[in-house]
């Protein structure tokens, strides 16, 4: 064999192994949070907001994950309907949904909120996007037919789409004065940290499910 065409050989050998299914680095999965300032990390320093404090966790637990913040301080859900394509770019695997805070403090029709919810629930699954629906509370001073309502509307949606729960997005803080700011309604930062806590063993089973997954196809490929 010549040298020149063990070279050539030695390099096709080398190309076919630099883009094999095997060789071929797996993307980070990638999460959009959508939301409103409680997203969106209202009165908070860069790093503190809940998907960067989110994101963070999960990389020290071995997950390769990427967290956009699609939060928007004062959106409704209306708002999140109409700015859903463009928040939700392709590629995403999963969407932390949360919104309906705004609505509630308006005073909106429950009707609606669940309506819009509904639509963006329907919107991302038909593109294949996994979706966590964060609830939200109504305020007792609204009375207790809006706040029956309000209340509802989040696991009426989980169940009718089949997605995952997590029943209220601040648990844990709400009321607890050490972890909001001065406005009494947004979290600090210990409270982000407290939210993350709590929300890591929703979100977790979906990754570890997600990443077995992952690794069957690419058993199967080779």
């Amino acid at each position: 064999m010549t040298a020149i065409k063990y070279f050539a050989l030695t390099l096709m050998a080398s190309l076919l192994l630099a883009f094999s299914p095997a060789a071929a680095k797996a993307e980070p999965y990638r999460i959009v949070a959508v939301g409103d300032s409680l997203m969106a990390g209202f009165g908070l320093p860069p790093g503190e907001t809940f998907p960067e404090k989110l994101q963070a966790a999960l990389k020290a637990k071995g997950y390769d994950v990427t967290i956009d913040n699609a939060g928007a301080s004062g959106d409704t859900s209306s708002g999140g309907l109409s700015r859903l394509d463009w928040s939700v770019p392709e590629g995403t695997r999963l969407v932390i949904l949360e919104l309906g805070a705004n609505d509630m403090l308006r005073g909106i029709e429950p009707a609606l909120t669940e309506k819009n919810l509904d639509a963006m629930i329907s919107r991302l699954k038909a593109r294949g996007v996994q979706v966590i629906l964060a609830g939200m509370r109504a305020a007792p001073n609204l009375g207790p037919d809006y706040q029956k309502a309000f209340d509802g509307i989040y696991k009426l949606l989980a169940d009718r789409h089949g997605v995952t729960l997590y029943p209220f997005f601040i648990d844990g803080v709400a009321a607890q004065k050490a972890l909001l700011q001065d406005d009494g309604m947004h979290p600090n930062g210990e409270g982000v940290g407290r939210m993350v806590e709590r929300f890591l063993p929703v979100i977790e089973p979906l990754l570890a499910a997600a990443t077995t997954a992952s690794d069957t196809q690419q058993g199967a490929a080779r």
